[in-house]
């Protein structure tokens, strides 16, 4: 289990209610985007479905940043070009920041997204949402986690490896958008003493990282 009450941020269960800050992440990130019906159909009607949102922790009131960005200021962020404005503080963050999600087929957990705001990349949001579905994922039963990978995602290859997933086979042609390559990635058994281990190793490096 992850502590989040030093982190400055928590995950948390994707409700309906996200959906749509969910989506605008969603846009800035994939180039063939699943739609807020797709996410809807995955909450209420895919037993297989665990889906996850990072928010932000601003004070004792965590859920304070959604009452403050107006949408208008939020389009703003989201449709500027300058990649170089510092990111917003942690009061101007919308309460959705990143999110994730796998399905649970059997004993092995397939991760179908991981995204997180653009603005905020780079800065752990996906590794913690990683960190937490992996933790999640053992907790209801899967031995392994499994995923796609763009050939040409590098860093995300980079953030698999260090959770100890390996390259296992490879999908051909699999992104519609180019037709690139995808490579499966998988754990070996999350149950284990020796992976728990090296679990609670990353989570120390992360909770430092992600101190409030």
């Amino acid at each position: 289990m992850i502590d989040y009450s030093p982190l400055k941020y928590r995950v948390e269960s994707m409700t309906t209610q996200d959906i749509d800050q969910v989506m605008e992440i969603e846009h800035e990130a994939f180039s063939a985007p699943w739609s807020a019906r797709a996410y809807d159909y995955e909450l209420h009607y895919n037993e297989m479905a665990h889906y996850y949102v990072a928010r932000p922790q601003n004070g004792d009131d965590a859920s304070a940043a959604a009452s403050i960005v107006t949408p208008s200021s939020w389009w703003q962020r989201l449709l500027r070009r300058d990649r170089n404005v510092t990111p917003p503080s942690m009061a101007a963050l919308p309460s959705v920041v990143g999110y994730g999600g796998f399905w649970l087929m059997v004993d092995e957990a397939h991760i179908s997204t991981i995204a997180a705001h653009r603005d905020l990349r780079r800065r752990g949001i996906g590794e913690l949402l990683l960190a937490a579905m992996i933790d999640r994922a053992a907790e209801i039963g899967a031995n392994m986690v499994t995923l796609e990978a763009r050939v040409s995602n590098l860093g995300a290859q980079s953030l698999y490896r260090k959770y100890g997933f390996q390259v296992t086979g490879r999908r051909k042609s699999y992104y519609s958008d180019n037709g690139e390559d995808a490579l499966i990635m998988s754990t070996p058994n999350i149950t284990t003493a020796d992976f728990q281990r090296q679990m609670q190793e990353l989570k120390v490096k992360l909770y430092a990282r992600l101190s409030r």
